[in-house]
């Protein structure tokens, strides 16, 4: 029986569902990272898949990785559980569906934050990879940009924080069923600074239902309530008002019913993205748009533009 570690230095924090096909490689993108005392902290969010059966014998061959299982919950709810269960002195963020962490990420993000004691919490650059195996883009963010906590790092996923920072600040809130990141940077950036190891240290995998795609609309709804949120907070005037209208929005998320349309506008957005250096592939993701929206003009445009 594997022994867990007494008291990690970091820890990954993971909300999980319906990851089986990819989860495996995800781990171990993250168990074979060196330098650094950590464990995985993994909240399987109701998964139906096999996701459950591949963390009960990934866990009973490495005392690194806890496991905690609920009835879905959504990704908020689930990181502020994880978050919770961590013991180490800093949380990494991980993100599944086949997302990865490369080699030397949690050391150089360590070592940024033990470095400067006054930063609140740290990402890096980011790839975005379709399942095909092409990168679509690659997301840098500079220091500047962050400084108003407003605009997020290249990728959720790729974020180090201070615990005794997450913790001052409120953690994740359950109100944003979305942009649950952003509205924590905002209140984190009031602490300390978010700083950026200038490195490419993570891969997202970008695929047409996930939310970087499909949900953009959404995003940008709660991205204007974070704005009013923490315009009210930084002048001293209550921000209930604008958590009440996140959690209205919120519970509309939850409720909503699933829609081929959302997946339209993620195959668009992942064509688009694509359209300069894989022209072929990008045809393919405009075309699987148009199936699932034949009223998705600008899938449409685009397309007329290869003849």
């Amino acid at each position: 029986m594997p022994t867990e570690l007494a008291s990690p230095l970091v820890s990954v924090v993971m909300g999980v569902r319906n990851s089986a096909d990819s989860l495996p490689w995800t781990l171990a993108s993250l168990t074979q990272q060196s330098g650094v005392d950590f464990e995985i902290v993994v909240v399987n969010d109701g998964s139906t898949d096999d996701t459950g059966e591949i963390l009960a014998d990934l866990a009973g061959r490495d005392a690194r990785l806890r496991v905690l299982t609920r009835p879905s919950q959504g990704l908020t709810r689930s990181l502020i559980e994880g978050c919770a269960l961590a013991r180490g002195s800093f949380i990494a963020r991980q993100d599944a569906g086949g997302d990865r962490s490369l080699p030397g990420r949690l050391a150089r993000q360590l070592s940024c934050l033990q470095d400067h004691p006054e930063a609140s919490l740290c990402s890096t650059h980011a790839s975005l990879v379709v399942p095909e195996g092409v990168t679509a883009a690659v997301n840098t963010v500079d220091e500047t940009t962050l400084a108003d906590g407003l605009t997020g790092p290249a990728y959720h996923g790729s974020v180090m924080m201070r615990r005794s920072a997450y913790d001052q600040a409120g953690g994740y809130r359950a109100a944003f069923y979305y942009a649950q990141d952003i509205d924590l940077w905002s209140r984190m950036v009031e602490l300390g600074p978010h700083l950026v190891v200038p490195e490419l240290l993570y891969e997202a995998t970008l695929s047409p239902g996930s939310i970087s795609g499909s949900r953009r609309q959404e995003q940008q709804q709660f991205h204007a309530l974070i704005v009013g949120a923490t315009e009210a907070r930084r002048s001293g005037d209550p921000e209930q008002p604008w958590l009440a209208q996140a959690e209205a929005l919120s519970d509309r998320c939850r409720h909503a019913p699933s829609n081929p349309l959302r997946e339209a506008e993620g195959a668009y957005f992942i064509g688009a993205c694509l359209l300069a250096k894989h022209p072929d592939l990008a045809r393919s993701y405009l075309r699987q748009a148009l199936k699932l929206n034949p009223w998705h003009w600008k899938a449409r445009l685009k397309l007329t533009g290869f003849r």
